[in-house]
């Protein structure tokens, strides 16, 4: 285990990849629930969303004093601007943590061979071994060219050192034989596949180099067209962390990729009705929602994919929070979650 007076060198890491709603958070959760209990594990989340959401869900099962550190980068491909945001999270969350491993999760709609670029720059070169990336995918996706014409999702299949065909409980039996056929024309050539559900990977998946530096990752400068509602740089502190009025909330948007996002953080002294909470959720017509509250229940956390939706009971939250993403994003959301407060 790393120590303060050791140097942080040669950090495994794994990059956990894949396209929006396809289960890349219930992944790593699962591995943090296998992590040896004499390491100290770090997790790098990055949102497409303003508010992040992500972070708050793992911290609200995993905990510092259980050697589980967080860090968000929440507002889109934390790889833009040539990967100052990125660089900025992941020095301070090395410092901190001093990792025995390092898990990075970009969002669904980022761009993977440039994260991969960052990781491999000079500066990490002795910092960080980078190991096996992992790439999941919903095989039914692979018959919507939403999937199969986005240059973020051929990444996504190109980067992989192993393809994990994740919800393979709701796959027909030729989704199998189109995962395959589909991996094999994209992938690396050593590319290894397998399928399971609720994001059950075994953590020795883990372990390997990956075969992902040997490839070309030259990247060219992509237009993100990101149109943020309020913006976080500079003097101006992040929108996941400004205080929130009493009786009150924080909205942000977000648009790129094709897609839309708006969230929002409310008061931590606001609690929600847990029956009408569900009952808005499961009537959102969007391609992903997720969203941790404090209800009269409990605190839960909200992951809906389509048709899948869970309800996880947290430990701890301190806000609550909702994150969006849709083709075409509606206010009307807002007033149909405030109307769910007790």
């Amino acid at each position: 285990m790393n120590t303060k007076k050791e140097r942080i060198q040669a950090v495994p890491t794994n990059i956990i990849t894949g396209f929006l709603g396809v289960g890349k958070t219930s992944a790593i959760l699962h591995f943090l629930k296998s992590k040896p209990d004499n390491e100290r594990w770090a997790v790098l989340v990055n949102e497409f969303g303003e508010i992040g959401v992500d972070g708050a869900l793992v911290q609200g099962q995993s905990t510092e004093e259980s050697g589980v550190f967080i860090r968000e980068v929440p507002g889109g491909c934390m790889c833009c601007t040539a990967g100052v945001p990125m660089q900025v999270a992941l020095n301070q969350l090395l410092r901190k943590a001093r990792p025995d491993r390092l898990l990075i999760e970009p969002t669904g709609l980022g761009h993977p061979k440039e994260v991969l670029k960052v990781l491999s720059d000079k500066q990490y070169q002795e910092v960080l071994s980078i190991q096996k990336i992992i790439t999941l995918v919903d095989a039914r996706q692979l018959s919507d060219l939403r999937y199969t014409e986005n240059d973020t999702f051929h990444q996504q299949i190109a980067i992989g050192d192993l393809i994990v065909g994740n919800k393979r409980d709701r796959y027909q039996q030729d989704d199998y034989g189109k995962l395959d056929q589909y991996v094999h024309e994209h992938g690396q050539a050593q590319v290894s596949i397998m399928v399971t559900q609720q994001g059950v990977i075994d953590i020795a998946c883990l372990e390997g180099a990956t075969g992902a530096i040997a490839l070309d990752t030259e990247v060219h400068e992509h237009h993100h067209d990101h149109d943020h509602s309020q913006e976080h740089h500079n003097d101006k502190p992040a929108l996941d962390r400004i205080p929130v009025p009493r009786e009150g909330y924080v909205q942000a948007i977000n648009r790129g990729e094709g897609f839309e996002s708006i969230g929002w953080r409310f008061a931590a002294n606001q609690i929600f009705s847990s029956e009408k909470l569900f009952a808005v959720l499961i009537s959102l017509n969007a391609d992903r929602v997720k969203g941790v509250f404090i209800t009269e229940k409990g605190k839960f956390a909200y992951n809906i994919a389509g048709e899948s939706i869970t309800e996880t009971e947290l430990g701890h939250c301190s806000e609550s929070r909702i994150e969006i993403i849709s083709s075409q994003v509606s206010d009307e959301w807002g007033r149909q979650l405030l109307e769910c407060e007790i």
